[in-house]
């Protein structure tokens, strides 16, 4: 089982190379669960709405009203676009909400990946994980397109959950051999942003004294890496996902930054 992350840049998906490698990846026998970003789309509605919002180590802080506008831009647009494209290319899929059925559990996240206190509002970090939903759907060879909301324990709020590590802990619940993580860099650089330093392959016990080093969107993908493989999943690789051609090499086991047991 193969779960990819699929955000930013990478989401335009012009030509379907997006699509199309996952229905190569299906015929071939893997099963996949798909969790997406939408942080462009997001940004644009708020633009619309006249509404900014900031950022601290690399997480949106997140008011009410920004949460609003985040849940639906994933879960009314981002999600049922992608879904309807994946179907339009053969690959039967549903785009679902980390909500439904309690998927996703959260508190706030308090922490930022290198240690700093922080209040960010309606931004949570995934406490439980409940698959059935998932489940059900890849008994019938549907593909889940799941957006990164969670539910409170009391299920009355809802969290604006990092994708990448909503990501993690969604592979680390299944089991997953592989997260695919589908970015806008081609990697992890061990000296951001020198692309001399992209690391190959590391260890999971390296790249967590390596951390908080870390910065931006960079930090809590790192930290993704380190929460999948802490929680079930075999390996994780980043990669590049604007150009189509890395998805079909991080399925073959090639391609970006290998991060491993």
């Amino acid at each position: 089982m193969i779960v990819v992350k699929f955000g930013g840049h990478a989401m335009k998906d012009e030509n379907g190379a997006f699509a199309t490698s996952i229905r190569e990846a299906r015929d071939a026998g893997v099963t996949v669960v798909v969790v997406h970003g939408g942080g462009p789309q997001i940004a644009a509605a708020l633009s619309e709405a006249g509404m900014t919002s900031e950022f601290s180590g690399g997480f949106r802080v997140t008011t009410p009203e920004i949460f609003d506008i985040v849940e639906r831009v994933l879960t009314e647009e981002v999600g049922p676009t992608l879904a309807h494209t994946l179907n339009s290319y053969g690959v039967q899929s549903r785009a679902l909400s980390g909500r439904q059925e309690s998927m996703l559990i959260a508190q706030p996240l308090t922490t930022l990946v290198d240690g700093t206190a922080v209040d960010l509002g309606l931004v949570g970090e995934v406490t439980q994980v409940h698959p059935h939903e998932i489940h059900e759907l890849l008994k019938f060879n549907i593909v889940p397109v799941i957006a990164p909301i969670a539910s409170g324990v009391d299920g009355l709020l809802g969290y604006n959950v990092n994708a990448d590590l909503a990501a993690a802990a969604i592979a680390g619940a299944l089991d997953a051999d592989w997260l695919i993580i589908m970015t806008d860099v081609p990697g992890i650089y061990r000296n951001w942003p020198d692309e001399a330093s992209l690391i190959s392959s590391i260890s999971v016990e390296e790249l967590t004294q390596l951390k908080g080093s870390f910065s931006q969107g960079m930090a809590p993908k790192v930290q993704a890496c380190i929460d999948a493989i802490s929680a079930g999943a075999k390996a994780v690789r980043i990669i590049d996902g604007t150009d189509a051609r890395t998805l079909k090499s991080a399925l073959l086991g090639e391609g970006g930054t290998l991060v491993f047991a």
